[in-house]
């Protein structure tokens, strides 16, 4: 079976981009800002990917969503709800459940 490397790992970043984006909205920011900040931690992705995913958490209660028109060109900024910190709260913990037990079975071959 052969495997595309830079596929999977796709995937795989694609999982998890929830959790990693609620984590980079402790303080309010802009669609292009966290696409930017994402990029610098490894997370390439398309403004197509985040714009869907940050409309579906605001469509679910976990990102509040404001318009900054002060600025010289009017941005939607996104900040986490209450419920939004209990979101992120519960997609920590279940990444670290999946990511123990990925290591450990990983682990077990390795060694």
């Amino acid at each position: 079976m052969s495997m595309d490397d830079r596929h999977v790992e796709v995937e795989l970043r694609r999982g998890v981009l929830p959790l990693v984006t609620l984590c980079l909205l402790e303080e309010p920011r802009y669609g292009y800002d966290l696409i930017r900040l994402l990029a610098m931690r490894g997370f390439d992705i398309e403004e197509g990917t985040l714009y869907p995913l940050l409309r579906r958490l605001e469509s679910q209660g976990v990102l509040v969503a404001a318009w900054e028109p002060s600025a010289a060109r009017p941005r939607k900024y996104y900040s986490l709800s209450p419920a939004g910190r209990e979101a992120r709260a519960s997609l920590a913990a279940l990444w670290r459940r999946v990511r123990d037990a990925t290591d450990e079975i990983v682990m077990e071959v390795e060694s």
